[in-house]
């Protein structure tokens, strides 16, 4: 089984979409792009700095135009759709996974990432907030110092490598307090992406997203926000843009990779980061970083061996669990039964944490925290599936 990826933010690097100018027609999806996203994807891609690229506004249509361009060049190398059984896409990547799985155009996915990097970078500018990398550790310390200190756990990439977000002075408080065995690293961007601060660029990537019209997805397609597949394009347009202000779960999407029996992963350009994410969470699956033209005879022999059957994978054998996420900051109380899994106790409020579904109670599959725990918002707190009594 065969799952193309697509990176996220901070993958970019200078002058990487040099080489694929010269295949036929590149030039001019990049100037469609281009047009779309109000700047020069040529111009960024080729011989702009490391420093111009950094621009959210700039990194993030930059990357999806870089993503679908390389995917349209495997299309037409194997004289077929996306030859794929499953996409997933890593935080803004997300988008280039929806292309690939049918979801919606390119230009939509253009026109969409264009608000999405305007509004994170304005979100941004509104307080000094940032993010930092956490290196090791136990997870479970690592996310009770983050919640200690008000941050959220923007992104868990995998095991030992944790994100968390927030205000400077939060920051800063953490890294003077850090959690045992854990070494912090201050992330160069420009602000707590994927957090409550995100607030008004999920309000801009809404009134965008009213005007797109979205189909199921053609094949498996991951959400990174829990990992789960999602099987309807309504559900994914909600989930995109959800994701601009929720933490991001990569090491979740690589579990369900690992439950759906991939046997071979690609990453699209600027390749190198999910590949290296996968080399230690999924021994064994074959991996492909694409980073030039030359690489796609490889990607087609690579395609070729572990494309599945037509009828060997479907919707209907997808897995159907869910990750519970704490709606806020503060201390969880378990709840009395499955269907009111328990709340989140903050300033005198409180704030249910139900399963997802009204006529079912949740199955358990397994609690993260536990009565009494200190949480952040955004922080993981049991996985569920639907129950199957009554169905």
């Amino acid at each position: 089984m065969l799952i193309i990826t697509a990176p996220g933010q901070g993958a970019q690097t200078p002058g990487f979409l040099a080489p694929w100018l010269e295949l036929p027609g590149v030039a001019q999806c990049l100037g469609r792009a281009s047009e779309l996203a109000g700047c020069d994807l040529v111009r960024f891609g080729t011989t702009a700095s490391a420093d111009e690229i950094k621009d959210t506004a700039v990194a993030q249509p930059l990357l999806v135009a870089a993503a679908i361009v390389a995917a349209s060049a495997l299309s037409s190398f194997s004289g077929a759709e996306v030859p794929a059984d499953a996409a997933a896409g890593h935080i803004v990547g997300e988008l280039s996974a929806g292309v690939i799985a049918g979801v919606l155009t390119a230009d939509d996915a253009m026109r969409l990432v264009a608000v999405r990097g305007r509004a994170m970078a304005a979100a941004a500018a509104t307080e000094p907030t940032g993010m930092t990398a956490v290196l090791g550790g136990d997870q479970e310390a690592v996310l009770a110092a983050i919640a200690r200190h008000g941050l959220t756990p923007a992104n868990v990439n995998a095991a030992g490598q944790i994100v968390a977000a927030g205000t400077l002075a939060e920051l800063d408080a953490f890294a003077a307090d850090p959690p045992a065995g854990a070494r912090l690293r201050p992330l160069q961007v420009a602000g707590a992406f994927h957090t409550r601060h995100m607030a008004p660029a999920v309000a801009a990537l809404r009134d965008a997203a009213a005007d797109v019209a979205v189909a199921d997805p053609a094949m498996t397609l991951l959400s990174d926000a829990d990992g789960a597949a999602v099987t309807t394009g309504k559900e994914w347009l909600e989930r995109i843009v959800a994701q601009v202000a929720a933490p991001v779960r990569w090491d979740l999407c690589m579990r369900t990779m690992a439950d759906l029996g991939v046997t071979a992963l690609i990453e699209l350009p600027p390749a190198g980061t999910l590949t290296g994410l996968a080399r230690r969470a999924l021994p064994g699956v074959a991996q492909l970083a694409i980073k030039t033209p030359e690489q796609l005879d490889t990607a087609r022999d690579l395609i070729a061996g572990h494309l599945a059957e037509p009828d060997a994978h479907g919707h209907g054998h997808l897995p159907e669990w869910r990750l519970i996420v704490a709606p806020a900051a503060g201390t969880f109380r378990s709840g009395a039964d499955q269907q009111q899994l328990g709340m989140v106790v903050a300033r005198g409020a409180e704030h249910p944490v139900a399963a997802p579904w009204a006529l079912r109670p949740a199955e358990i599959i397994e609690w993260l925290v536990e009565d009494g725990d200190p949480v952040s918002e955004g922080q993981p707190l049991v996985r569920v599936q639907q129950s199957r009594e009554g169905a």
